[in-house]
């Protein structure tokens, strides 16, 4: 009996010392760390904020398109009740001419625009550069 725990023993206490190596160099955790988990759930939540800021300027924009370009309907209400301030050939009206002339010389730039962009229904950009060139 005293033989076989020489030889047992040793093998005992061998496995015993692989065993805890194994352990000691096996990775505690096969998943995410909790720094990760949150860099992910932060992503996931600004990805969302992203896209609700998205929709919501989306939906301003048609709010504010919608009060201030006119309809159709009001557009061809305004074509076929009011003398159109620009000629058939594309020319503005000379009394229309007249008055930006003179808001653009006493350095009413802005205000020139305003009045073209309300007279033709024009953009901002066109009705700067028409501005410009007076």
């Amino acid at each position: 009996m005293g033989e076989v725990l020489l030889v047992i023993l040793p093998a005992l206490i061998l496995a015993a010392v692989l065993w805890a190596f194994a352990t000691a160099l096996r990775p505690r955790d096969f998943g995410m760390s909790d720094a990760e988990r949150y860099q992910l759930e932060l992503a996931a939540r600004s990805q969302a904020h992203y896209a609700a800021q998205v929709q919501a300027a989306t939906a301003a924009r048609a709010r504010v398109d919608a009060v201030t370009r006119p309809s159709q309907n009001e557009q061809q209400q305004f074509q076929h009740g009011h003398q159109s301030p620009a000629l058939p050939g594309g020319q503005l009206n000379p009394q229309l001419t007249g008055q930006l002339q003179s808001l653009v010389r006493s350095g009413k730039k802005v205000q020139a625009i305003k009045l073209l962009r309300q007279a033709t229904h024009s953009d901002l950009l066109t009705a700067k550069s028409y501005v410009d060139r007076l």
